[in-house]
């Protein structure tokens, strides 16, 4: 009788086979494909969201900036509130027309500050979900003063505090 050595070829070639797959059982069949009809919705779901947050963020960004555009034209020497109204009107038609809907721009000036307010909600690629963009910008209004005018929201005359 003849014995193989653990080192010779032809036991190394068994060793280094795959293991044989085998077959499913009775009540195995057709599992891959439930995981597969499970599985491919919920991965398109997934990357539905990420898409739709991208946007989302996206839009937040764009109505910050439309925002700061309207507080700029608002807060010059000679604005209004009105024009600061316009601008970011403007700048969100322009930039993005169907980013941002039904956007909302409100502006404000006083005398001391103009504030301009962005809203609207986000473009939708999931159809259930609504998420709301909501942007304001507030600056001080410009203002030349004679050189002894005191400057708004500062105290005058005396000496320390």
């Amino acid at each position: 009788m003849m014995r193989i050595c653990s080192d010779h070829p032809a036991r190394q070639r068994r060793a280094a086979r795959p293991p044989i797959a085998r077959a499913a059982g009775p009540g195995e069949a057709g599992g891959a494909t439930a995981e597969l009809v499970v599985a491919t919705p919920l991965l398109l779901l997934l990357v539905l969201l990420v898409v739709q947050f991208a946007l989302w963020q996206h839009g937040a960004h764009v109505a910050t900036a439309a925002a700061q555009e309207g507080a700029r034209a608002a807060r010059l020497e000679g604005g209004s509130a009105a024009a600061g109204r316009a601008e970011a009107a403007d700048f969100l038609a322009t930039l993005a027309p169907t980013l941002v809907r039904d956007p909302r721009v409100t502006a404000r000036r006083d005398q001391a500050t103009a504030r301009v307010e962005v809203r609207g909600t986000a473009e939708a690629v999931v159809p259930w979900l609504r998420l709301p963009i909501r942007a304001a910008v507030e600056a001080p209004v410009e203002r030349f003063r004679a050189p002894d005018e005191p400057v708004l929201g500062t105290r005058t005359g005396g000496s320390g505090p």
